[in-house]
């Protein structure tokens, strides 16, 4: 058995005891309707026939009572089977989708850098709709058509075994047929589930940078490039339409054909009185019990390669071993004072050859302020994001009081480090809900103290509903220089002794700067700091300032000895100055 199919398996397991119920209700619905064809052969061959009125009423009222029996105790199993079986199909839909959503919380930024939001959103929703139907009517359909099958074919074979064979002679080219076209519609389904994520990625990318396209008039552009992928799903759709056309309409044509055999053959044999009309009766009545479940195996196929398509890409997700885990023993961090040490880092991107950058060796007592500067692309960013292990160095170490980060439980290391980037994200809900996420037990009077601290409490205070206004997809609702605000009151809340500031003002104006900058500053105030720096007039006051390049870190120093020194930072700070008009400030 494969792995993929012991872990398809393995999601029955919490609902053996609805499964085998519902196992239960089928072979009885089953069974149930094998009995009413011969309860039919029985009245016509043996009470009409011959019988006199006064035993064939009681005889036939007494069958009439039997089968409303059987009617009640069929809508019984009918609708456990409906309703429970349903349910247990949904439960193990619930229990796959819980699993990728977690599964995608492990995975590393290395596999999200490769990915497109929408095509991620459709493997953890369209492509598990069809899971329901199949692992609740998988079993339950192979259960009842084998059921059936057999017992018409045993029932057939003793009411005439030569008619039998005239049915049987057409199921075999019937099979033929169908596995024929299970591979063509597999291919069909699976080209349908991929068209639909592209739809999604790129509705979802028109949506998140709907302000961009308003902006350059290019909603023509692209309504155009929407309608070309939709039409391409179409076209998929198109072709896996025509397969299940030919696949329903021949299975159509065949059950046709068997009755239509069946008709001539039974003809035929009551006429040379091989069989009377009553066993022919009955024969007509069990085609329709043998046919049925042969179509429904067939249909399994239809209804197999639509769920276990969506498993397909829902497995191939969770094969994804994340690249940055703990290890077996790794340590809690207690007491952190925030001595981080670079020792001869170097780093590259895992579909790269060339090194982002190499040789970092670097020291930073606890409390320290350092600036990250060098021109772009050479890894400032990424050098700041292998401390809390969003990446992973390629060579060397990184240690936190004196312990290597790769020794430490991940959700210990990041809880001690907080991050303010340029590009804040806030989530859909209130102020009050955002800011908490730093600490999701945080009180209230905690939360209104962080905001105090970033100076985000007065202009909160302003809004409709204060902390309690809801701020939009992503902080729609806020300026750049209060989401920044936000962000930090969330760090606050946090309160971490390691800080990395990347970029956190380059993106605000003047004003908004100040504001933001002074929060900073008062967030970092004896914590370890690690600031990423596009305005280098920010981190004048850092005791220390690295210039990294692609070689390593090249100078070291205040702002004073770097200019100083005239070399590259003292480049980088001309030049910044020169653009501006502030040259020489």
């Amino acid at each position: 058995m494969s792995h993929k199919t012991k872990k398809f398996l393995s999601y029955y397991r919490p609902y053996l005891g609805l499964f085998f119920a519902d196992m239960f209700f089928a072979l009885l619905a089953a069974a149930i309707s094998l009995v009413y064809p011969i309860i039919v052969r029985y009245i016509t061959n043996n009470v009409i026939t011959g019988a006199e009125i006064s035993e064939t009423v009681p005889t036939i009222i007494k069958l009439l009572f039997l089968m409303l029996g059987l009617i009640i105790l069929e809508y019984i199993s009918n609708y456990f089977i409906s309703y429970k079986g349903h349910i247990m199909g949904a439960k193990m839909e619930y229990d796959m989708r819980n699993d990728i959503f977690e599964h995608y919380q492990k995975l590393s930024f290395n596999f999200f850098d490769n990915q497109k939001t929408g095509q991620l959103m459709t493997r953890i929703t369209n492509d598990l709709f069809d899971i329901t139907e199949l692992c609740h009517h998988g079993p339950e359909d192979l259960v009842i058509s084998i059921i059936k099958f057999v017992g018409a074919f045993v029932i057939l074979v003793r009411i005439n075994l030569q008619l039998t064979l005239i049915v049987f002679a057409f199921l075999p080219i019937m099979f033929f047929f169908a596995f024929r076209m299970r591979g063509r519609m597999s291919r069909a389904f699976r080209k349908n589930r991929e068209r639909i994520a592209e739809i999604n990625a790129q509705i979802e990318d028109n949506i998140s940078g709907i302000r961009v396209v308003k902006s350059f008039a290019n909603e023509s552009a692209e309504i155009d490039k929407f309608q070309e992928g939709n039409s391409k799903f179409v076209d998929s759709k198109r072709n896996s339409y025509w397969n299940m056309a030919a696949f329903h309409s021949g299975l159509t044509l065949f059950t046709g054909l068997i009755n239509v055999a069946v008709i001539a053959g039974g003809g035929l044999f009551i006429a040379y009185k091989v069989i009377n009309i009553g066993d022919l009766l009955t024969f007509m009545l069990y085609i329709n019990n043998l046919i049925d479940p042969v179509k429904k195996l067939i249909s399994f196929t239809e209804q197999f390669q639509n769920g276990m398509t969506g498993f397909d890409r829902f497995y191939e997700i969770m094969s994804i071993q994340p690249d940055i885990v703990d290890k077996p023993k790794a340590l809690t961090l207690k007491d952190v004072h925030g001595d981080i040490e670079f020792n001869n880092v170097a780093f590259k991107y895992n579909d790269t050859s060339t090194e982002v950058f190499k040789n970092i060796n670097l020291k930073v007592k606890a409390g320290e302020y350092m600036a990250l500067v060098g021109s772009s692309g050479v890894g400032k960013t990424t050098m700041c994001s292998l401390i809390p292990r969003f990446y992973e160095v390629t060579e060397g170490s990184i240690t936190v009081d004196g312990t290597d980060v790769r020794d430490i439980k991940l959700r210990s290391l990041r809880k001690n480090i907080g991050i303010v980037q340029q590009d804040v994200y806030l989530f859909a809900g209130t102020v009050m809900d955002n800011i908490r996420y730093g600490r999701l037990d945080a009180t209230e009077e905690d939360i209104i103290e962080a905001a105090k601290n970033a100076n985000a409490h007065e202009f909160i205070m302003e809004l409709p509903e204060g902390y309690e206004t809801y701020i939009g997809q992503r902080g729609i609702k806020l300026s750049g220089g209060q989401k920044q605000r936000l962000s930090i009151a969330r760090v606050f809340l946090k309160n971490p002794p390691i800080l990395i500031f990347d970029e956190a003002t380059s993106a605000l104006d003047n004003e908004s700067e100040k504001v933001v900058q002074d929060s900073l500053e008062k967030l970092a105030h004896n914590r370890t700091t690690f600031v990423i720096a596009h305005r280098l007039s920010t981190i004048k006051n850092a005791k220390k300032i690295l210039v990294l390049t692609e070689e390593g870190i090249k100078e070291t120093g205040t702002h004073e000895e770097l200019m100083k020194r005239n070399g590259i930072y003292a480049g980088l700070y001309k030049l910044t100055y020169e653009k501006n008009g502030e040259a020489g400030a």
